[in-house]
């Protein structure tokens, strides 16, 4: 069994079913509330270099990473952004 990316998003592992639950969620979240592409990939580079990022899941609130920084008032609870 490969053992997951600990330091990956999860757009990143090859998980298909996960990806796609992602990004259903994201494209839920409504468009005024949702950052634009820049911002968000600007935060998610943030959040690799975290030491609380773990496969996916910031270690520090819980949540899925990706779907917090696609959120335009979503903010980072270690401050980074």
């Amino acid at each position: 069994m490969e053992k997951p990316c600990r330091r990956c998003l999860l757009s990143d592992m090859k998980d298909e079913d996960l990806k796609d639950s992602i990004q259903r969620s994201i494209e839920q979240i409504e468009a005024n509330d949702r950052a634009d592409e820049k911002t968000y990939q600007e935060r998610l580079n943030f959040c690799r270099s975290c030491d609380n990022l773990i496969s996916g899941t910031c270690l520090s609130c819980g949540c899925y990473v990706e779907i917090r920084a696609a959120i335009k008032k979503g903010r980072c609870p270690s401050k980074k952004w």
